[in-house]
């Protein structure tokens, strides 16, 4: 699996990079982006899901 996110949705909440720091992290400006090229590992796909839904703007995308 692998996570994006669209920058232009993005608002810097932060709920993604608080719920899955191994995978996002936000940018000089609080925005989120994500760490390396966006793969999840297994032991990492709930809480990749888990931020996904938790973003308001719809922002993160989770797909294979």
């Amino acid at each position: 699996m692998k996570i994006e996110i669209d920058a232009a949705k993005c608002a810097g909440h932060g709920l993604c990079y608080y719920t899955a720091p191994e995978l996002i992290t936000d940018d000089e400006s609080g925005f989120a982006t994500v760490i390396g090229e966006g793969a999840v590992p297994d032991s990492q796909l709930a809480l990749a899901a888990q931020a996904e839904s938790l973003c308001p703007e719809r922002a993160l995308y989770l797909h294979s």
